[in-house]
């Protein structure tokens, strides 16, 4: 069955892997981060999918995130390793699935931006001083193994630059695989700046694009993208905020503002796709998807058997 985003109900993505592996006890301070356990630790991957798969997300993220080919070759890690990797990151998210069982769960692809492989922050900054076609040359050998590695959905996340964005759609419009294109903000902009309207309309006429939205952001920032996006296409919405901390040069700081009940709210204003990003981890989804499964609280999600 082929990925498909649903017009009436709302499906429950997951929250954030890094987060969920941290709580296991892995340091991921490295600059493969999570995507190193692709390497020295699959199995735990494989639980903590499995974790946010029981607690009712119907699709589950892979661990590809942050991994590119220049950043494994800086590990040692040749090009034929690096796509089996990726195509192991997938087959984890498969094997979680499997091991749950019940209804149908959907595994996508993590393609994590240019910015993510520096390992410096610079996907919360965007404007890397490359071209579209340079970023384009970047992106597209990892993007056809994971077109290739039998993923449901590509996630094209964490994108903070209306560039990059062009990059991906140009690209994906030679792969038979439906994607998602999710940017990073900061209010109504881009992380680079651009108005978000800008940056969702580079999706509105490509056919591959199932579903436009924000990821990696302050859940206040949420809303307004939500109505910004449907002005500019008629693509489904996604949404997977943080938690609403800020991370402070070593750690995270402050409330968190991620709620069951905020997160429903996107999904009446308009969001089909609905899930968390860092610090949101099992226990936030499974409130969320209890919240959207609950007829009594006018919830609209895919029951979580």
């Amino acid at each position: 069955m082929r990925f498909a985003v649903p017009n009436t109900t709302a499906l429950v993505t997951d929250g954030g892997l890094a987060t969920t592996l941290e709580a296991a006890g892995f340091d991921l301070s490295d600059p493969l981060w999570s995507a190193r356990l692709l390497l020295d630790a699959p199995t735990a991957i494989t639980a903590a999918h499995r974790e946010f798969f029981r607690a009712g997300a119907d699709i589950a993220t892979t661990a590809s995130y942050q991994v590119s080919f220049p950043g494994f070759a800086a590990r040692g890690v040749d090009a034929a390793q690096t796509a089996a990797m990726l195509h192991r990151s997938v087959g984890l998210a498969r094997t979680a699935a499997a091991d749950v069982g019940g209804r149908r769960r959907w595994v996508a692809a993590s393609v994590g931006p240019y910015g993510a492989a520096l390992a410096d922050g610079a996907e919360y900054r965007g404007r890397y001083g490359l071209s579209v076609a340079q970023l384009a040359a970047w992106h597209r050998p990892r993007l056809e193994v994971l077109a290739a590695a039998g993923a449901d959905v590509l996630a094209c996340e964490t994108v903070p630059d209306v560039d990059e964005a062009e990059a991906l759609v140009g690209l994906l419009a030679d792969l038979d695989v439906p994607a998602w294109l999710s940017y990073t903000i900061d209010g109504r902009r881009t992380r680079a700046g651009q108005p978000l309207a800008e940056a969702f309309a580079v999706a509105a006429g490509a056919p591959q694009i199932c579903a436009v939205g924000v990821n990696c952001c302050d859940p206040a920032d949420v809303a307004a993208a939500i109505d910004i996006a449907a002005g500019v296409t008629d693509k489904p919405v996604i949404v997977y905020p943080n938690s609403g901390e800020r991370w402070e040069r070593t750690r995270w700081s402050g409330r968190p503002t991620f709620t069951a009940d905020r997160a429903a709210g996107w999904v009446s204003a308009g969001a089909r796709l609905v899930g968390g990003c860092c610090r949101v981890g099992p226990a936030q989804i499974a409130a969320l998807a209890d919240r959207l499964a609950d007829p009594a609280a006018g919830g609209t999600a895919t029951p979580t058997g």
